[in-house]
């Protein structure tokens, strides 16, 4: 499996990923993370929140955008070296997050680009920021 090389991309090149957060992806995550934040896990405490009941992590809805990164747009041999996050909306369970990741400044020396970075629900942003990522490039110098 590769990806793309640097030579391969152009400004406005864009690619998405598509997931339903379930109850299982929440906990899962919270285990993996650490993040036992009782407005991911308890029902009862995050109905007394300004959200009115669970949200998902919102560094699990981010997650999806190293997911296209690493497996489309690049995809697999990019180097992740930064994203900006700005979290608009929570994410709840049933909720499809689609990850959006476009081409937005390319840098040939360095083989490195820059990406404007969505997550979305229903068309509605609920993250958005930016990725800086190394790309593997045909020419080896």
């Amino acid at each position: 499996m590769s990806g793309l090389f640097f030579e391969d991309l152009s400004i406005g090149q864009s690619a998405s990923f598509a997931k339903t957060v379930t109850e299982a992806d929440i906990v899962l995550f919270a285990g993996v993370s650490g993040d036992t934040n009782p407005v991911h896990l308890d029902a009862d405490y995050a109905a007394g929140t300004l959200f009115k009941g669970r949200i998902a992590h919102g560094m699990l809805s981010a997650g999806f955008i190293s997911t296209v990164l690493g497996t489309r747009l690049p995809g697999p041999g990019t180097i992740y070296l930064g994203q900006t996050l700005r979290f608009k909306a929570p994410v709840r369970i049933g909720d499809t997050v689609t990850a959006t990741v476009e081409v937005a400044t390319l840098d040939a020396e360095k083989k490195r680009a820059v990406l404007k970075t969505t997550c979305t629900v229903a068309g509605k942003p609920v993250i958005e920021g930016e990725a800086t990522v190394m790309v593997p490039s045909r020419a080896k110098g």
